[in-house]
């Protein structure tokens, strides 16, 4: 007999002896969880919108006042901020695009039966579990023209990868990549571990080729997933800035977030760096809409 799920308080439990109701047990774990997010998350963003109006900075001590959208107003006619955009587009479809190809690539590999199969899963998963900043580091040297692995193996001899301007924002990339490409992988091994077995068993009876059963029936039921996945990777990789500005300086890898960083911590313009940030938060929003609609269209299917 199938158990019945509780909806009310057991007249014995300690809570209902102290007279608790089932309101004030579910307040109990909302409410701190509310005033958190208030706090930490609404609170600032709401803040930093204020400022966004005005022509504050964090360093003068002077009083800021009201400029309206001025600020918004100058980013959007600056030719270096729209510069920093088109290199942030660029690497977020070289980055998302390599993990979401490797990382179902992996999956895919790994959705069978093998020895030691939870071994090199665990270490596959390795990389997304390190800090940024050390990766970072770990592939500069890696890169090194004078000593780095990478040059010796494909025979590059003294090729600069993060000093160069047109690799600089690749190298990164494929960084990005290594780091982030076992996070498609489980949650595309979470997909096709979902898909029915025995639509694999009916095709093979039909004798379909691996083609005709990866497009009918692997792709189309695990695309919510790696949807999902593109999602968070879009949003993840559009905010990238510790990878980047760990490994190289070259002004054709200065991300929208290395951008920001500038202006707020170096140039200390508080109120325009957080008038870019809202317009970095309008575009990924904006993104991750177009993701979304898509998602409920095929969930639609």
């Amino acid at each position: 007999m199938a158990s019945v799920a509780l909806t009310h308080l057991d007249p014995a439990s300690r809570a209902a002896a102290r007279g608790w109701s089932d309101l004030t047990i579910r307040n109990l774990f909302i409410i701190p969880t509310l005033v958190f997010l208030i706090i930490f998350n609404i609170f600032p963003l709401i803040y930093s919108l204020g400022y966004s109006f005005t022509n504050f900075a964090a360093n003068r001590s002077e009083p800021w006042q009201f400029v309206g959208l001025q600020n918004y107003r100058e980013l959007l006619s600056d030719d270096h901020i729209w510069s920093n955009f088109i290199i942030t587009a660029k690497y977020v479809i070289v980055s998302v695009a390599g993990q979401m190809i490797v990382g179902f690539g992996l999956a895919l590999l790994l959705n069978r039966s093998f020895p030691m199969k939870g071994l090199i899963t665990t270490l596959l998963l390795l990389p997304m579990m390190m800090s940024a900043a050390v990766v970072g580091l770990f592939w500069q040297l890696l890169y090194s023209p004078s000593w780095g692995p990478i040059n010796y193996v494909f025979g590059l001899g003294d090729f600069a990868w993060l000093s160069n301007p047109d690799s600089a924002l690749y190298a990164v990339a494929i960084t990005d990549i290594w780091m982030w490409s076992p996070f498609v992988m489980l949650l595309s091994l979470a997909g096709l571990s979902a898909v029915p077995q025995h639509l694999y068993e009916a095709a093979a009876i039909d004798r379909a080729g691996w083609w005709y059963t990866f497009t009918r029936i692997t792709l189309p039921l695990v695309s919510p997933i790696l949807l999902i996945a593109l999602i968070f990777r879009t949003m993840e990789a559009f905010k990238t800035f510790d990878i980047a500005y760990t490994m190289t300086t070259q002004p054709t890898a200065e991300l929208i977030a290395i951008r920001l960083y500038k202006q707020a911590f170096q140039q200390w313009d508080t109120g325009k760096s957080c008038a870019l940030a809202y317009i970095v938060l309008i575009m990924v929003l904006a993104i991750t809409n177009l993701y979304v609609k898509y998602l409920n269209k095929v969930k639609e299917r």
